[in-house]
């Protein structure tokens, strides 16, 4: 079996800490935001840079932020970049132990301060299953009697030891948005980094691999037929908050989404689950 408990970080910051015979893994309350994910004989499989504080207030630069219900900028003023869910407190509501595998499930329940953001009846939930692999689902239902729109993504940071020896593959035929422009049709299979890369894919496959000189990450997705692809480089690194001048050396990130023409769309009872699974292969 294994063990789950709750402690808090000396910032403040409530998390679950995770250890099984598979994997030992940490999930914070804000943001329902897993920072650490490691398979027992392995690597971790997450990142986070060492420039991050753990701050009551901020997202964490690293490991999965929620973002929801919109991803990016809003198109209304004021409106908090990749919605409010990365800041938020979770609520835990559930945890099962079966054998090696651990499930935890946290809701997100929506304050009045937030409904100038968010006026939609909704229900949000984030669904972790820890084995020799991390999956996370991030799970709607529309609650309400009007149609409901929005985006999403599970902002992964993956740790790739060399950005320069980093081959990301599994992106033939689809298409991508760069900074505002496109739509692009990929060339190749693979996309290799030697700039700032920030790609927003469509009509993308189910399965990419990361190729990094530690071994090869599959990541793949469930309901969701776009991704973000991004690494800042080295101009951006530089006022990057709660990031370090080199990190982009050492990290890419890779996000199941659901964006642009892959946006979600629920009808009243509709519910809808966005899945990211991802292991060393």
């Amino acid at each position: 079996m294994g063990s789950v408990a709750t402690k808090t970080h000396p910032n403040g910051l409530e998390y679950v800490e995770i250890s099984t015979a598979l994997c030992k893994a940490r999930i914070f309350m804000q943001g329902a935001q897993i920072d650490y994910f490691e398979p027992v004989g392995k690597k971790p499989l997450l990142w986070v840079s060492s420039a991050d504080d753990y701050q009551p207030g901020n997202g964490i630069r690293g490991g999965i932020p929620v973002c929801w219900p919109w991803f990016g900028m809003s198109d209304k003023d004021g409106f908090p970049q990749h919605g409010f869910a990365r800041t938020r407190l979770w609520s835990m509501e559930s945890v099962q132990l079966h054998g090696d595998v651990a499930k935890l499930k946290f809701v997100l329940h929506i304050k009045d301060a937030d409904r100038q953001f968010w006026p939609h009846l909704t229900r949000v939930a984030i669904e972790f299953e820890l084995s020799d692999t991390l999956k996370v689902s991030l799970v709607n239902e529309n609650c309400g009697h009007e149609t409901v729109t929005l985006t999403q993504a599970l902002h992964t940071y993956f740790p790739i030891a060399d950005i320069h020896q980093l081959k990301a593959s599994g992106f033939s035929g689809a298409k991508y948005i760069e900074f505002a422009r496109g739509p692009y049709v990929q060339e190749g299979d693979e996309v290799l980094f030697d700039r700032e890369t920030d790609r927003v894919y469509t009509e993308l496959s189910p399965v990419q691999l990361l190729h990094t000189p530690d071994g090869t990450i599959e990541v793949g997705r469930e309901h969701s037929h776009s991704a973000v692809l991004w690494n800042p480089w080295i101009d951006k690194s530089k006022w990057l908050s709660r990031f370090n001048d080199e990190d982009y050396l050492t990290m890419v990130c890779l996000e199941a989404a659901n964006v642009l023409e892959d946006k979600l769309v629920l009808e009243p009872g509709q519910s809808h689950t966005l899945t990211t699974t991802i292991r060393w292969l």
